[in-house]
């Protein structure tokens, strides 16, 4: 075992794992991140942090990540290569160890000129950093955790234990490049990987038919990214503008209909959609599971974590494992 969490008993231990994301707020105030591991608490086997996405400043992912952890939330810190060089990245992750975190999910970051989206201003001049790509930055946690290594070569007197994840677009431009992008990632010593949403089922079962005859499969524990949709205009938008993200067109065709069904009804056509969308959801995570090589799955019901409780159960993952305290 590499740390211990919750999360990686739970991926030893052969059943299918479960993970959602908890989103920061823009605010000093604690409580809407304490309120948000309340909610998710039980439904899930550890869950997300987001650190600064789409490079909107918020409370930080150690820290958000630490009142989860106080509401038995287990979190997955994040950390981006945007923000830090690798002397901030490396402090940071002895601190967040320290405070008692171990999960952490490496991530190149959303470019800072997706901060300025809709009414934010954000910091579309912000100096990015990249000092590290994100191989480099789970080479680096790598290192720490099994070396007991600085980057640069220089002994810790304590090693941070973490379970080291990164993320992977299997359906993104170039198809055959994916699955040399995921090696590298598992090479450098990713013990889970969580995917881009998936929507495309055939197509995602084809780039995973390559990661097993690859062997990653073997190698990595795959988590398959679900993002909940709430409306046919989401679904249109996340086909046509989210890297890596194909919607087949029956999808955005059954929001459609669903928003058609409550007329000229704006609220019921909000519920219908989102009624619709659960269904979709639940569907896609039984497809997830099904397909050969697939550990578990990533929840992503970005702004709508009540909903997580719903789709867990109607998934028939509830109740999720729970181990002895050791």
């Amino acid at each position: 075992m590499k740390c211990g969490s919750n999360l990686e008993k739970v991926i030893l231990s052969g059943q299918p794992a479960v993970t959602a994301e908890l989103g920061p707020p823009m605010s000093a105030d604690p409580h809407e991140v304490i309120k948000k591991a309340q909610i998710l608490k039980g439904f899930c086997d550890a869950a997300n942090i987001t650190d600064c996405q789409t490079a909107v400043v918020r409370i930080s992912s150690i820290a958000a990540a630490v009142l989860a952890l106080r509401e038995g939330l287990e979190p997955v810190m994040q950390m981006t290569c945007r923000d830090r060089n690798r002397i901030a990245m490396q402090a940071d992750l002895l601190g967040a160890a320290a405070l008692g975190l171990k999960n952490c999910l490496c991530l190149a970051g959303d470019h800072q000129k997706f901060s300025a989206a809709g009414r934010l201003k954000g910091h579309p001049g912000a100096k990015n950093v990249y000092d590290v790509d994100t191989c480099q930055l789970v080479g680096i946690l790598k290192k720490m955790r099994d070396e007991g290594l600085q980057e640069g070569g220089d002994k810790l007197e304590v090693a941070p234990k973490y379970f080291i994840g990164a993320s992977w677009t299997p359906m993104g431009d170039p198809l055959d490049f994916r699955p040399m992008n995921l090696m590298k990632k598992v090479n450098s010593g990713a013990d889970f990987i969580q995917t881009q949403g998936i929507y495309d089922i055939e197509l995602f079962r084809s780039q995973m038919e390559k990661i097993r005859n690859m062997g990653l499969h073997e190698r990595t524990a795959i988590l398959g990214g679900i993002i909940v949709p709430k409306s046919a205009m989401m679904l249109k938008y996340m086909d046509s503008s989210v890297a890596g993200v194909s919607v087949p067109k029956a999808l955005i065709d059954r929001m459609a209909k669903a928003k058609a069904a409550a007329g000229e009804d704006k609220k019921k056509a909000k519920e219908l959609q989102e009624q619709e969308g659960l269904k979709i959801t639940v569907e896609l995570i039984h497809q997830v599971l099904e397909t050969p090589g697939v550990k578990g799955v990533h929840i992503q019901a970005i702004e709508w974590e009540t909903a997580i409780e719903g789709i867990v159960k109607a998934a028939g993952l509830y109740p999720r494992p729970t181990f002895p305290v050791e």
